[in-house]
C-alpha cells in the first residue's frame, strides 16, 4: 500500500508551498520529509514515514534521517511509521519505537485510526459491505436530480471552498487555507493525483469532495456539502461514487482517511465523522502514530518544554504577556534563532 504524502506528486505540492523537502532511499527503505518549525525548534517532518520492509530497513532509515536533519539543523526526526516493518519478535509497535529511542510526539500529525476499503474485490461485494441505507442512496439518488461528475481542472477547486467556507461558520472549526488547497489542486491534479468531486442538483453545485490518489491507493481528503440540501444525504452517495471510481481506475486501497479508536467518546476530533465513514464498509486500520526521535536530547527537552508552556498559557496570554515572551525568548537563547512556531 502506497500513500500520497510519500509521494513525488507530493514532493513538489510541498515545494510549491515553499518546503524544503529532502528525500532518501536505500536498501528496504524509503523516505521523504520537510523542514519544519521555527523559534521553538527546527524539526525533519516524514508524513507517514519512513516506508521500510524490514526491522533493520527501519533502522537504516531513521539513521538516515537523523543525519539528513542534523545537516539542515534540526533538533528532531518526527515520524510516522505507518508503512513499516518495525517490530521484532512478539513487542509491541510502542515497545519497538521506544526501543530505539523514539518518544511519542506532543501532538499527533496524520490520523493514526482510519478506515480502509479493499478494492481488490468485485463491485458487488463493495456495495454489500456498505449499510444498506447507503447502498439505496447510491442506487437511487439520480430519482432525486442529484448527478456526480469528476473534474481534474484545478479552478474548479473554488465549488469546494466555498462550501468549506460555509463548513467552518456553521461548525466554528479551522480548515486548511485557500491557498494551501488551491495550489494542491495546481499541482497535483496535472499530474493525476487528485481529482476533485462536485454533486449537483439540477445542474447546480451542493458539494464537493477533492481526493488524492497515490499509485494504488486513493485518500478521502477534503469535502463539504451544502446544508440547505442535507435532507437529500448526498453525501454518501458521493463518497461511493468516487470509491467505485478509484476500483475503475485500477486502485487496490481507498482510504477514508481519519476515524476515532474503538471506544472514544464525543471529545475526540474524529468522533462525529466515524459513523459516517464505517457505514462505508473497510476495516479499522491502526497506525503507530506520530514519533519524535531527538537529534539533540537538550534542545529537544528544550522545544517539549516551551511547547508545553505555550499550551498551558494559550488562554493566559491576556493576563500574562510577559511570561509568555520569556518563554520565546527562552527558546531563542537555545535555539539561536529568530522567528515564529509553526510545529
Amino acid at each position: 500500500m502506497t500513500n500520497i504524502l510519500q509521494s513525488k506528486a507530493w514532493a513538489d505540492f510541498q515545494t510549491e508551498l515553499g518546503h524544503t523537502v529532502v528525500k532518501d532511499q536505500g536498501p528496504g527503505y524509503s523516505w521523504q520529509a520537510t523542514v519544519e518549525g521555527g523559534a521553538t525548534g527546527r524539526y525533519l517532518y516524514a508524513p507517514y514515514g519512513p516506508i521500510a520492509d524490514s526491522p533493520q530497513a527501519f533502522d537504516a532509515a531513521l539513521e538516515s534521517l537523523k543525519q539528513a536533519a542534523k545537516a539542515h539543523g534540526c533538533w528532531f526526526v518526527r515520524v510516522e511509521p505507518a508503512f513499516a516493518q518495525i517490530q521484532d519478535g512478539l513487542e509491541t509497535a510502542e515497545a519497538a519505537l521506544r526501543r530505539r529511542g523514539l518518544q511519542w510526539a506532543p501532538r499527533q500529525v496524520q490520523p493514526g485510526h482510519t478506515q480502509i476499503i479493499d478494492l481488490t474485490r468485485d463491485q458487488d461485494a463493495l456495495l454489500k459491505d456498505m449499510k444498506s441505507t447507503n447502498r439505496n442512496l447510491h442506487r437511487n439518488i439520480h430519482k432525486k436530480g442529484v448527478t456526480f461528475t469528476a473534474t481534474t481542472d484545478p479552478d474548479a477547486v473554488s465549488i469546494l471552498l466555498k462550501f468549506l467556507d460555509q463548513t467552518a461558520e456553521r461548525k466554528n472549526f479551522n480548515r486548511q487555507q485557500d491557498d494551501y488547497l488551491r495550489t494542491a489542486a495546481q499541482v497535483l491534479m496535472p499530474q493525476g493525483a487528485a481529482v476533485l468531486y462536485v454533486a449537483r442538483l439540477d445542474g447546480e453545485p451542493i458539494g464537493a469532495s477533492l481526493v488524492y490518489d497515490s499509485e494504488d491507493t486513493r485518500t478521502y481528503a477534503h469535502a463539504a456539502m451544502d446544508r440547505e440540501h442535507r435532507k437529500l444525504s448526498a453525501g454518501s452517495p458521493l463518497v461511493v461514487r468516487m470509491i467505485l471510481d478509484a476500483k475503475e481506475k485500477g486502485q487496490k486501497h481507498f482510504d477514508l482517511f481519519g476515524t476515532a479508536p474503538e471506544g472514544a467518546g464525543p471529545e475526540h476530533e474524529w468522533y462525529g465523522f466515524t459513523k459516517f465513514k464505517k457505514d462505508l464498509g473497510g476495516e479499522p486500520v491502526e497506525f503507530p502514530g506520530t514519533w519524535d526521535l531527538p537529534v539533540s536530547t537538550a534542545k529537544y527537552a528544550a522545544y517539549t518544554g516551551v511547547r508545553m508552556a505555550r499550551e498551558g498559557l494559550g488562554t493566559a496570554k491576556s493576563k500574562a504577556p510577559g511570561l509568555l515572551a520569556t518563554v520565546k525568548d527562552t527558546a531563542r537563547k537555545v535555539s539561536g534563532r529568530s522567528g515564529t512556531d509553526q510545529a
